[in-house]
């Protein structure tokens, strides 16, 4: 039986590997997007993965949007969230503004996208929810308050959902990055790379994009049906929760 995935923030970075690996599995794939819509066109007509715009912090908006993804796609079976922004600030500066956007998108939309279709897992007797959280979520960051706690937050949602989905077949889990070799870790200039991250990472490298989306792949398997409410940390051995 081929199953249906939908990856929110998913037409870039890790969220373009995970999508491309379930894809790869042999999943029925969508993902979801809200910002740069070049890059999506993009993805979408490199991959033939269909895509569906709207912003994960909304919840109409996630109703609407899961509705189309539906209907192209058949009910969601994994859902993947992956969909997340920073907007990095000292605590001292950081803005109402600044705090409300990341938990909007980073712990809300988590939130909005299990809501909408834990009912549907429920009532078939499957389901693989799989969040992306971070790093930061476990051990905290300088200049992130607002993306730390919104990951520590996917993490306690992670546990605590399990425990409800157990007996309905529906397994939750986190997955929590270390430093990946996206565009965003890009930008970050050479000489701190490797003098000032590197350096904390045992293994000696970036993780790569696609070794989140094996483990995505993994966790949304049917004989990953044991496993649920883990955090997997693939940060390189940098910390271990």
């Amino acid at each position: 039986m081929q199953r249906t995935a939908i990856v929110t923030g998913g037409t870039r970075g890790i969220g373009a590997a995970i999508a491309i690996a379930l894809r790869d599995a042999k999943f029925k794939v969508g993902v979801n997007y809200c910002g740069n819509e070049e890059a999506a066109r993009r993805f979408c007509d490199e991959t033939g993965i269909p895509g569906f715009r709207w912003d994960v912090s909304d919840y109409a908006a996630c109703a609407e949007g899961l509705k189309q993804a539906t209907e192209a796609l058949g009910p969601v079976d994994v859902l993947v969230n992956n969909a997340g922004i920073t907007r990095d600030a000292m605590f001292h500066k950081m803005t109402p503004e600044q705090w409300n956007a990341v938990i909007g998108t980073n712990l809300t939309g988590v939130f909005n996208m299990c809501r909408l279709v834990w009912d549907g897992m429920r009532e078939r007797g499957f389901g693989r929810i799989v969040n992306i959280s971070s790093i930061n979520g476990q051990k905290g960051q300088v200049g992130q308050v607002n993306y730390s706690a919104a990951k520590a937050g996917d993490i306690g949602l992670t546990k605590a959902l399990a425990q409800e989905g157990a007996r309905k077949g529906i397994t939750v889990n986190a997955i929590c990055p270390g430093y990946i070799g996206t565009e965003m870790v890009a930008s970050i200039p050479a000489e701190v790379l490797e003098r000032q991250i590197l350096p904390q990472i045992p293994v000696g490298r970036l993780g790569t994009p696609e070794e989140i989306g094996r483990a995505v792949v993994f966790l949304a398997a049917e004989e990953a049906g044991y496993m649920t409410g883990a955090t997997l940390s693939i940060n390189g051995g940098q910390y271990f929760a």
